[in-house]
């Protein structure tokens, strides 16, 4: 079987972490259905801010393709009064307007509202008082109230991502903002690193290092930078994943001979194995509930997606379309599986609806690995190839919206999105 790649934390969490210095770079092509314009007024007294957060907003709404944006031209505080006639008759179906203020004691108190120019009324309102260092993630939180009040879902802006970036010979694990800014470095190696994978509340990753020379399973806590050995059986030690409520990781071990899915408490006690086929079982990952495991094996000649229970047992094939299906994701309503099919000469993005086990090819790249979704479910980010450097991409579900992230300073891969922050 191809041995493909088998799979963030707030910057005040990476205690210690240095700074990238190569900013990723995204490009957008498509636009979501029936988008809603909307108009985004520079916040008033902005400028006293290290961030201008009227731009990362409208960034933000931009790159999600459900919107329009509408430039307003001037600044305009929340405390404003409105002409809703005039803002309707420009297009707009809503109006953000704010303002930002410095406090005596450093932080900065960002206030905004959003507001219906259709029914002349105020939809939402929101102030925060923030560190200098998290204007960007104040600008990410308002984008996200209100991706959540005008399309219904929760928005995922002030998420994190984490990838690994490849130069020479060193490779680094990095975090940033899911709009690929404010980039930190996690961990550098001159071995391979493999695999990072979040753990359900943010504050760790696990990932594969091969810097002893071999496959190991650990969990780096991102606070504290203290790294735990979860799987370091003879053999291969790989593919490591979260359950939902971070108590304990699936991973994939050749401690036995062909290479099964094991779960291992997330202290490194407690492994257990799960499969057990004259096949290889690998890249498990547990369903949004928990109660299952979704897994690649080549059980049936070619390598092909498998759901078992979490406690193990008899596996059930998932997918059937293609004769080479691999790298498992799954949604977090659990109604979507995303993975990678060998179709055309090519490795393609696909979504499996699980209800009625309609597939839907995604990229139009012909290379691509890794997939992971973003906590809402709308969109999926995955590693593909653009002129023959690896380069991380984004699509939303319905295949409509397309990104790319390049960077300038080497290849990017093996992106994983990270959850929701309390």
């Amino acid at each position: 079987m191809k041995k493909l790649n088998h799979f963030i934390i707030y910057s005040g969490l990476l205690i210690g972490a240095s700074t990238a210095q190569a900013q990723l770079r995204v490009e957008i092509s498509g636009v979501g259905s029936n988008q809603i314009p909307i108009a985004v007024a520079a916040f008033a007294d902005e400028s006293v801010a290290p961030q201008q957060i009227s731009a990362i907003i409208k960034a933000d709404l931009e790159r999600s393709g459900a919107f329009k944006v509408i430039d307003a031209g001037s600044a305009i505080s929340e405390t404003s009064v409105i002409n809703y006639g005039q803002w309707k008759s420009r297009g707009a179906d809503a109006l953000v307007v704010g303002s930002v203020q410095r406090l005596a004691d450093g932080r900065f108190d960002v206030r905004y509202k959003l507001l219906d120019t259709i029914k002349s009324a105020q939809l939402s309102s929101l102030g925060q008082a923030t560190q200098p260092q998290f204007t960007r993630l104040s600008a990410h939180k308002i984008a996200d109230d209100i991706y959540q009040k005008l399309i219904g879902s929760r928005g995922a802006f002030a998420t994190r991502i984490a990838y690994v970036t490849h130069s020479g010979r060193e490779y680094r694990l990095e975090v940033a903002d899911a709009d690929g800014e404010a980039i930190q470095v996690a961990l550098r190696s001159n071995e391979p690193i493999i695999s990072p994978s979040w753990s359900p509340d943010g504050t760790k990753v696990a990932y594969v290092s091969f810097e002893k020379k071999k496959p190991i399973v650990y969990v780096q806590n991102l606070v504290t930078r203290a790294r735990t050995v979860i799987a370091n059986e003879k053999g291969s030690n790989s593919a490591p994943s979260w359950s939902p409520d971070g108590s304990r990781l699936a991973v994939a071990l050749s401690r036995d001979g062909h290479t099964q899915v094991y779960t291992v408490n997330a202290d490194g006690g407690g492994l257990r194995r799960l499969s057990n086929s004259n096949g290889i079982d690998t890249e498990p990952q547990f369903s949004a509930d928990g109660a299952s495991i979704y897994f690649t094996s080549d059980r049936s000649g070619g390598p092909q997606i498998y759901r078992m229970s979490a406690s193990g047992g008899d596996a059930k094939r998932v997918t059937f379309g293609g004769n080479y299906n691999i790298s498992p994701r799954i949604a977090s309503d659990g109604k979507t599986l995303a993975f990678i099919s060998r179709r055309d000469g090519g490795f393609h993005l696909y979504a499996l609806n699980l209800a009625n086990a309609q597939e839907q090819r995604l990229s139009d790249t012909s290379n691509d690995e890794s997939p992971s979704f973003s906590p809402n479910g709308k969109y999926i980010m995955y590693a593909t190839e653009a002129g023959r450097r690896k380069s991380l991409a984004v699509v939303s579900v319905d295949g409509r919206v397309k990104q790319r992230l390049t960077t300038q300073a080497g290849n990017i891969k093996e992106p994983t999105w990270g959850p929701f922050m309390k």
